[in-house]
This record gives C-alpha cells, structure tokens and sequence, in this order.
C-alpha cells in the first residue's frame, strides 16, 4: 500500500510539472506574439531568451535537489570499495578549520575519520543547545499547540544544522532522506511497545534523580507540579538528544555495519546528553518556580483582609495566619534575593 501510495504521488507531481510547463510555454510564446507584431524578430528573441531562462531555472533546480552520485555505501571496512567511499565521502564533506591538515583536503581514512571526530564536536555543542531550549518548552508548553510547534521545528532546526555540517554542498533530497531517517529511527514513529522501556527508562532516571531530590524538601504540596515540569522537560530534551544524535551518525557512517549500529548507540549517547543537561536546567527550573509561587502566594494573602471587629473567632484566626504567612513569605523572597 506505502509503494502505491509513492508511485501515486510521484505520478500526481511529475503531471503537475508537466501541466505547469505547457501553461508556462503558452503564456511565453503569446507573450512573444505581442512583440512580434512590434518586429519580426523581436518575438523569437523573446521566445529563446525566455526558454533559455526556464531551461537554467530547472537545471539549478535540479541541481539542489539531486545529490552527485556516490559509490554504494560498504558492508565494512575490508569490503573491496571501501576505500573509494572513503575518497568521495572526504571530497563531500567541509574541512574543519581546527584540522591540523586541513588545506590539504581529504587524504586516506585517518584524515577523514579526524576530520569527522572534528566536526562530530560541533554538532554535540549543536545538539546540546537546542535540546536545552526544549527542556524549557517542554517544562512550560506541555500539551499545547505552541509547545509541539515549537519543539518540533527546533529539532527540524537542528537536523538541518547537523546536515550543514557534514556536507560542503547542501542539497534537499539528501536532507530529506536525512530527516526521514531520523523520524523512523524516533521511538512511536513505528509503534512497537518492546522498545518503549529503553527510551523510558533514561527519563525517569534523570527525573527522579539525586539532584531534583535535593530540589524538592519533603510534604511540599507543589511536589506534583515540579514533578511533572521535569518529567515534560525531560522527555523533550531526550527526544531532542535522539534527534541529533541519531542524525549525527547517519551523516558519519562509512560502513553498512555502522548504520546498522546508529540508534543502539544514540540511545546511550542521548540518555548520557539527556543526564547533564536536567542536571543543569533543574535547579534553574527549581528556583524560578519556587519564586514565582512564592510571589503569587504573597499577592494572594494579600486579598485576605484584617477583620477590624472582633468578635468573630474564626475570621481573626484566618487573618493571624494570613499575615503571618505572608509575613515568612516575604522575608524568604528577600532572602533570596539577597543572595
């Protein structure tokens, strides 16, 4: 059914190509009748230039789309056109400024593979960034259009950063077959439930941690709130890790037994990424929360009014608790500011 569905919709596109064309054609050549009438030769000028711009305007266009033909990707690394994949993948990437051989350009596999170990540093850093910013968002935009939206075109970002870095030439099909492979590679794109602890099993780890344990003293009534900011952050920032690192190995394998290896190896290296990063976002979470609910609870008692006739118990005693948590409250609050 998904090769019908392909087939169907390669047949639809390439019909509406070619229907644009004939409509793009006839617009010109009526377009070179009107100034033929002015001369003769006018109207064929017209006509070749504009022809001429169309056949440039789809030559650069499939240019970008279409990669150079490569060798067929090797089984491994004593397979008989391993070292011409090795050449033409070198030719293909960007030297890195820091390579201590960077003006010669791609020489044999050691130069290729302290090249690759080069850029892989700055797409870690990458990585890292953006799947910080989606802590946050995760955090604070759980459940909602704006939170989706938004992470998702921060990891469609950094897949893009990650392509940008590895190649010299950037072209949309391999960026698209990039991203296709990083979405089939993410956990429920293809359901399948025997996976699920492995990808759960680094949240909560990192959630329930000894550092967010020390973040939230025991009997606070707010424990559920923050427990669910982390676990939301968490997850995005794993998702996020995945995304980046499973898109850093395809764009670095050399070998059919590497790509076969990328997302056992992303889950280790992504749990580990997931594992600092909450260690340095939780506590800043932590505090921003504690003092933003801080402030709300002194401007919510401050709403509780002193009862000036006395009389009523009830009424005195709330508003003795009113003002004297108010009163701990804000003393807290300038603590804390003050340190």
């Amino acid at each position: 059914m998904q090769k019908k569905l392909t087939s169907l919709i390669r047949t639809g596109g390439l019909l509406a190509l070619v229907f644009l064309l004939i409509v793009l054609i006839n617009q010109l050549y009526g377009f070179s009748s009107i100034i033929g009438t002015l001369h003769p030769f006018a109207g064929y000028a017209v006509f070749a230039i504009g022809m001429t711009a169309l056949l440039m305007f789809g030559v650069k266009t499939y240019r970008v789309w279409q990669p150079p033909s490569m060798p067929c990707l090797p089984d491994t690394e004593q397979s008989p056109g391993f070292n011409a994949y090795v050449t033409a993948f070198g030719n293909a990437m960007p030297n890195h400024p820091k390579h201590p051989e960077a003006q010669k350009g791609a020489q044999d596999l050691r130069w290729v593979k302290a090249n690759l170990k080069l850029l892989e540093i700055d797409a870690l850093n990458q990585t890292k960034a953006i799947a910080t910013k989606n802590f946050f968002i995760g955090a604070f935009a759980q459940n909602t259009s704006y939170g989706t939206t938004t992470s998702t075109m921060n990891n469609l970002k950094l897949v893009w950063r990650i392509y940008k870095i590895h190649h010299r030439h950037h072209h949309i099909r391999d960026y698209i077959d990039l991203c296709r492979f990083t979405y089939e590679s993410l956990p429920l794109s293809d359901f399948s439930k025997e996976e699920l602890p492995s990808h759960i099993k680094p949240v909560i780890q990192s959630s329930f941690s000894n550092t967010l344990a020390s973040l939230l003293p025991g009997g606070n009534l707010l424990t559920p709130f923050f427990m669910n900011l982390f676990l939301a952050g968490a997850t995005n920032t794993y998702l996020t890790c995945l995304s980046g690192i499973i898109s850093l190995r395809y764009s670095q394998a050399l070998t059919a037994e590497e790509k076969a290896e990328i997302i056992r190896q992303s889950k280790f290296e992504a749990s580990f990424m997931l594992k600092e990063i909450v260690k340095e976002c939780n506590p800043i979470l932590s505090v921003t929360v504690s003092k933003a609910v801080k402030n709300a609870g002194v401007d919510s008692l401050d709403s509780v009014q002193v009862n000036a006739e006395k009389g009523n118990l009830a009424q005195d005693i709330v508003s003795h608790l009113a003002q004297s948590i108010k009163h701990i409250l804000r003393e807290n609050v300038t603590v804390e500011k003050g340190e």
